[in-house]
């Protein structure tokens, strides 16, 4: 398992994670993920010999913490500049505070977009070993 290089590509959650939180819009930001895991299915396909899925997954579930951490951090910040973010919060029935339904609910995206990145790393191992 290459540590490092999950390690390398998940910085690009943290860059995603900081730059949701002022600069890129909710409307544009699947985009970005889409084209964020292209570049980590390239990297993991021509940089790993073996588990090309589980390094995919790993580098989700290190973004994860990334993006949850930043925007539990940046909150205020974060929620100023996303009000649909705001109203979805609203309408949700929960007794807990906003930042813990972050804290919730990051995981779950992030084991969900880490079996996205997994089968997107797979199929580019597949891919690039025929050529």
């Amino acid at each position: 398992m290459n540590y490092r290089l999950i390690f390398q590509l998940s910085l690009y959650g943290l860059a995603m994670a900081v730059a949701t939180v002022s600069w890129i819009p909710s409307s544009l930001e699947p985009i970005l993920w889409l084209l964020i895991f292209m570049i980590c299915a390239y990297f993991i396909a021509l940089k790993s010999s073996e588990r090309y899925f589980l390094t995919g997954f790993l580098v989700s579930i290190a973004n994860c913490i990334w993006i949850t951490a930043i925007h539990i951090l940046f909150f205020h910040t974060y929620m100023d500049n996303h009000p649909q973010q705001v109203e979805m919060m609203a309408k949700m029935p929960s007794p807990y505070s906003p930042r813990l339904m972050m804290l919730m609910t990051g995981p779950i995206i992030g084991i969900i977009s880490g079996l996205v990145l997994g089968l997107f790393a797979f199929i580019a191992s597949k891919i690039m070993q025929k050529k």
